[in-house]
């Protein structure tokens, strides 16, 4: 029924008669909020008790504000077990305070929508492939939005690979594994909401342009929000604990059935975290996972893996890895890394690499594709914190340099105490494979390992260990132009070691020099 707005306010304290819960249509337009329409759930039906399945209510409520033209369905104080709610352009959930909306179990084959059929999910993950077996979900959609300060709970979807004790059934009739899942949408706001355990995806948007993600807490058992092939994206004052797998997670997939770009993408003041156990976070106890489960450890930031397209023009400002892996940039399936603006980031006990970039030749997706391109990326005013071993990776291909690269004004501190064997290493290329910083094994640098690199400055960084290193500070291979200026290594170590450098250019560094070598330089220093 479409109420005004006094009448939600009354409703959700219990103020207002018996006779507003039932199905009214008769009445459902008569006074129509100062922001529009609003439909109250419950007067279509819904319970809210946890129990009943009340999907058939809510879909009657969407669908009756659509076909007057959009408006805000309305759920007050109440559990809302439901399969999939399937959204309409023009419309409004509006979660209030108390508010659940939970993914039911599903009962044999009785649940969520069936995955669609996709003639491109070859190129990517199955989850990044389907969006209909969903809690929530919508496809061609203009001007939609999820609000409020309830919950979306997807207790009863899976996570896609039937790990760590949810849905073991991954993708079979009746499952759903994704709390949120758009498709080729445009205007679409998620704002104040919670969300607890959201299965593979707490949101997958695929192709969704002007995207706003504002204030929303998730705390969530796999992937927290990954958005592929979009554009013009915010995502803002955000708090994301993802132990499982990746806190916010830009990627450029074929699953549109092109190499659609992800760009114009802004993350600020969010934070990131992938050491504390699901819903503590919500529950504000913050109870950090068992010891043995550092080498499991995600969260993060991460553009990839899923890469036809690549990222363009992005910029992230003011955010927080807490207990995380780092920050991460990557290309491995011909799509390009340009224009990349990254500053005030602080990052502690950051796992594999505090930085992390990747240009690689995994290639899939359709056969004829060039290798990806990796350029233009300014990093300023980072810190980090008792960082494992694993130094910051900058790694392209021979002959497929990352270029234009800028760091500065950064302090890394790594836990250091690495065995002298570890000097000596000469990683393998490893060019096919699954790219994390720990493709290439154990490292010989504790502040960046950079290979296959040209126009690269690192200035005002200091690396520091807690135990003493042995191995170098800096470790340059195959790089053509690298500018260091004012760099604080590690005292005892070796400050940089290079092979197969030419024009090298120190300043103000105490391990070396002033002065520009034009090289080829194979040396430590």
């Amino acid at each position: 029924m479409l109420i005004d707005r006094r009448t939600v306010i009354l409703g959700s304290l219990g103020l207002l008669g018996a006779g507003m819960v039932g199905f009214h249509p008769a009445r459902a337009m008569a006074r129509p909020g100062p922001t529009g329409p609003v439909a109250n759930i419950r007067d279509f039906g819904a319970m809210g008790d946890g129990k009943t399945i009340d999907t058939p209510a809510v879909q009657r409520a969407i669908d009756y504000a659509a076909a007057r033209g959009g408006g805000t369905v309305y759920f007050p104080a109440g559990i809302y077990a439901c399969y999939t709610i399937r959204l309409r352009s023009r419309i409004t959930l509006w979660l209030d305070q108390g508010a659940t909306i939970l993914a039911a179990d599903p009962v044999g084959a009785t649940g969520y929508d069936l995955a669609e059929p996709n003639p491109w999910d070859k190129y990517q993950d199955f989850g990044h492939s389907h969006w209909k077996n969903s809690l929530i979900w919508g496809e061609n959609l203009n001007d939609i939005s999820i609000e409020g300060q309830g919950l979306i709970w997807g207790k009863g979807l899976g996570r896609g690979d039937g790990k760590d004790d949810w849905l073991k059934d991954p993708n079979g009739p009746g499952t759903g594994n994704k709390a949120i899942a758009l498709k080729n949408c445009r205007g679409v706001l998620l704002r104040d909401f919670k969300m607890l355990e959201g299965g593979w995806f707490a949101l997958l948007a695929t192709g969704v342009d002007n995207l706003t993600i504002d204030n929303v807490l998730c705390d969530t058992n796999r992937d927290g929000f990954d958005i592929d092939c979009c554009r013009n994206v915010r995502v803002t004052n955000c708090t994301v604990n993802s132990p499982y797998d990746d806190a916010i997670c830009p990627k450029s997939s074929y699953a549109l059935g092109e190499p659609r770009i992800t760009e114009n993408v802004t993350i600020s003041n969010c934070l990131v975290a992938g050491n504390y156990k699901i819903g503590t976070v919500l529950g504000g106890t913050w109870e950090r996972m068992p010891a043995d489960f550092a080498p499991l450890i995600h969260g993060r930031i991460k553009f990839g893996t899923e890469t036809n397209g690549g990222f363009r023009n992005i910029t992230i400002t003011n955010c927080l890895f807490d207990d995380s892996r780092g920050l991460a940039f990557q290309t491995v399936d011909g799509g390009m890394v340009e224009d990349i603006t990254v500053n005030n980031i602080t990052m502690r006990g950051t796992i594999n690499a505090p930085i992390f970039m990747r240009l690689g030749r995994r290639m899939r997706g359709p056969e004829g594709r060039s290798i990806g391109t990796m350029k233009r990326i300014l990093i300023q005013n980072v810190t980090s914190s008792n960082a494992n071993p694993l130094p910051s990776v900058i790694a392209g291909l021979a002959g497929h340099p990352i270029e234009d690269l800028k760091i500065s004004d950064c302090y890394l501190h790594h836990v250091g105490g690495a065995p002298a064997a570890w000097t000596d290493l000469n990683p393998a290329e490893n060019e096919l494979g699954y790219p994390e910083a720990p493709m290439f094994g154990d490292l010989p640098a504790t502040g960046f390992y950079v290979r296959h690199a040209r126009n690269v400055e690192i200035s005002n960084v200091e690396v520091a260990v807690a135990k003493p290193d042995p191995r170098a500070a800096i470790w340059l291979d195959d790089v053509a132009g690298a500018d260091l200026f004012r760099l604080r290594v590690p005292a005892g170590s070796a400050g940089l070691v290079t092979r197969k450098v030419t024009n090298l250019s120190s300043l103000a560094n105490r391990f070396m020099a002033d002065g520009r070598l034009p090289g080829p330089l194979n040396r430590s220093f």
